[in-house]
This record gives C-alpha cells, sequence and structure tokens, in this order.
C-alpha cells in the first residue's frame, strides 16, 4: 500500500518537498498554522516556480489549518511525518503528530539545524530519522500558496539525504531516499551526524549574515568584508565540527579544510575560497530573487533560528575549547535586528570584528 505522507510546516521547503511529491503522485496531507495560505492552496493550489519554465506548476493537494488536525483521526495513519517547522518549534510539533502515526510510523526531522534529538525525545530513537536538505534547493514561500526555488537544479548534486541517528542504512530510510527523489536528488546516508554538521556550516555562514545584513545570497558574495566574514564563520565551524569528530563534506560547493585554512589566513586557500563563492553567484546558477530562510524571517517579522543555529556552534565550540567568536558576534547581531533595536545592513557584521 502507498505510503501517507504528512508535511507538518507546509512552509517554504515543506510546502515546496509536499507539492512536488503530491504531483508526483505521492499520498500527501500539508498541515500548516498559517490560515491565508491554507485557504490559498485550497483554493488555488499550491505553485511552484523554479528558474526554467518547466518546473512552473500549480499542485492540488490536501491541505488543514493545524486546528483541523483531529480530523486525522478519523482517517488512515500516518506512515512518514516530515516535520518542516522552525527548530524552536520542533517539539510541540512532533508531540502533536505523533498521536496519528501508523505502528511502524516515523517522524522525520526536515529542518536546518539538528533536532533529531527533540524529535527522538518525544518520539522515540526507533521512530527517529533525518533528512539534510542541500544547500542548492533555496526556497522561498514569498505570498500564501506560491513558492519559488532560488537555485538551478543539477542531477549531479545531491539535494537530500537521508539518514538514521545509528549510522546505519536501513531499508526505510532507502525508500524514503526512493520518495524523495521524486522532488530532486536523493540518497540515503550512513553519516546523518556528518551530513547534519555539514549543512550547519553551509547555514552558518550565510542564513544569519543576509539577516543580519539585509543582502540577498549574490549581493552578499559579491561584497568583499562581508564575503571575507562568511569566510570566517565557515572556517570556524569548520573547526568546530572536526573537533566533535564528524566526517564532514563539502560546504556547499567548499571543501572544509581549505574552508577552515582560509579562514586562518591562508593566503592560497582564501584564494580558491573566494574564487569558488564568487562563481556562485552566477545568476544562471542563482536567481537575483534568493534571500536564505533567515533573512525571509526577519522579512516576515517572525523569530529566527540564530540561537539553535550560529548560537549552537558558538556553544558547541566553548563546550569542547574551539573559540568560534565570529557566531557569536552574528548571533547578537541578529538577535539585536530581530528586536528593532538596529535595521538590517552591512555595518552589522564590519563593524564588530
Amino acid at each position: 500500500m502507498q505510503k501517507r505522507i504528512a508535511v507538518v510546516g507546509a512552509g517554504a521547503v515543506g510546502g515546496y518537498v509536499g507539492a512536488s511529491l503530491a504531483h508526483a503522485g505521492h499520498d500527501v496531507t500539508l498541515i500548516d498554522p498559517w490560515p491565508a495560505h491554507v485557504e490559498a492552496i485550497r483554493a488555488n493550489g499550491m505553485n511552484l516556480y523554479g528558474m526554467t519554465e518547466a518546473e512552473r506548476r500549480t499542485v492540488k493537494v490536501p491541505a488543514m489549518h493545524i486546528t483541523e488536525a483531529q480530523n486525522l483521526a478519523k482517517q488512515r495513519p500516518i506512515d512518514i511525518a516530515l516535520v518542516s517547522v522552525k527548530s524552536y518549534d520542533t517539539i510541540w510539533a512532533v508531540q502533536f503528530i505523533r498521536q496519528y502515526l501508523a505502528p511502524a510510523g516515523i517522524v522525520v526531522s526536515m529542518q536546518n539545524c539538528v533536532n533529531e534529538e527533540r524529535v527522538a525525545s518525544v518520539a522515540g530513537w526507533g521512530r527517529t530519522l533525518g533528512i539534510i536538505v542541500g544547500g542548492g534547493v533555496g526556497v522561498d514561500l514569498y505570498e500564501p500558496g506560491h513558492i519559488r526555488r532560488g537555485y538551478a537544479k543539477r542531477p549531479h548534486v545531491t539535494s537530500f539525504y537521508v539518514g538514521e541517528p545509528s549510522g546505519r542504512i536501513t531499508r526505510r530510510a532507502e525508500e524514503l531516499a526512493a520518495i524523495m527523489n521524486d522532488v530532486d536528488t536523493a540518497r540515503a546516508t550512513d553519516n546523518l551526524w556528518g551530513e547534519r554538521w555539514t549543512k550547519l556550516c553551509v547555514n552558518g555562514m550565510r542564513n544569519g549574515v543576509s539577516a543580519a545584513t539585509g543582502m540577498g545570497g549574490n549581493a552578499r558574495d559579491r561584497h568583499d568584508a562581508v564575503r571575507r566574514i562568511c569566510i570566517q564563520l565557515g572556517g570556524e565551524s569548520v573547526r568546530v565540527g572536526q573537533k566533535l569528530g564528524y566526517k564532514l563534506g563539502p560546504i556547499g560547493a567548499l571543501p572544509p579544510e581549505t574552508l577552515a585554512l582560509a579562514a586562518e589566513g591562508n593566503r592560497r586557500a582564501l584564494d580558491e575560497i573566494e574564487s569558488i563563492l564568487l562563481g556562485g553567484t552566477d545568476e544562471g546558477l542563482r536567481a537575483p530573487y534568493q534571500r536564505p530562510s533567515m533573512a525571509q524571517d526577519l522579512a516576515k517579522g517572525r523569530r529566527t533560528e540564530i540561537e539553535l543555529m550560529n548560537g549552537f556552534i558558538a556553544s558547541e565550540g566553548a563546550r569542547v575549547g574551539v573559540p568560534a567568536p565570529t557566531h557569536a558576534m552574528l548571533t547578537r547581531q541578529v538577535l539585536r535586528v530581530e528586536r528593532g533595536e538596529i535595521p538590517p545592513r552591512p555595518e552589522n557584521v564590519l563593524a564588530n570584528t
């Protein structure tokens, strides 16, 4: 029997993945707390846009407001719950969906940050999996029922890593990867924690910087001084991850050791990293409107994940004796922007270095 999938949090990532899966013929229900978004999906379907006209589609997919979710008790149980809420909402989201799971149902963190332990604290480790969403997906929910992708699809680049906390590649992980492959290139991994930290490095050097400065991805990477801050953030997070014992992959397109050396002042490494970053600003690869999720949150007046992203990198670094002062600085500055104490501007990250 076809797996029944619920997406808890149908924002940019959850909505894009859920609608894409529904378009591919999967049994998907979207659950979201934003009434206008749910009503737009019901009335007009989920509208998806990409970098090419071939990616443009309108998908009819069942959607329910979170207050209506008790109706799930009258329906077939959920086999796969994809949790795609903000990290600070993880525990209540898992508590909410757990009661509607099938006996062998699983809860999958499809989020930024490191949330598997939070999921497992409610659902149990035996029901917990993770999906790391690659940095090349880059989606934006810019109005109710409308999601656009800011990066070109590249079949040779893995967009989704599916993993078990145990590090084993199981049948269910492979089955979930096959399902996710209907959205974009996906594979099962035996390195969930390393892949999770690798993605945290990517987010840690991009999301908060765009939030603090108000810059989109291309403008951020083209600004010489701001780009150097990104490199410093990336290098610090690599060194923390290495100390924690994680096996790191490329940080986006950046070799991790080269990135760390660049942050530590190695001229040859810095030249290589800057060349790669500037090459990534080609608008054939990244749309000019692309903004990381944290910058989208600030634009919408929402709470950011900065404390569970850069703040977490800084605290983990302090715990293992690897300083990450640039992450601590960025956490402070984004919180100030979030509270309305200062406006988003490049000086927010430059005057504090």
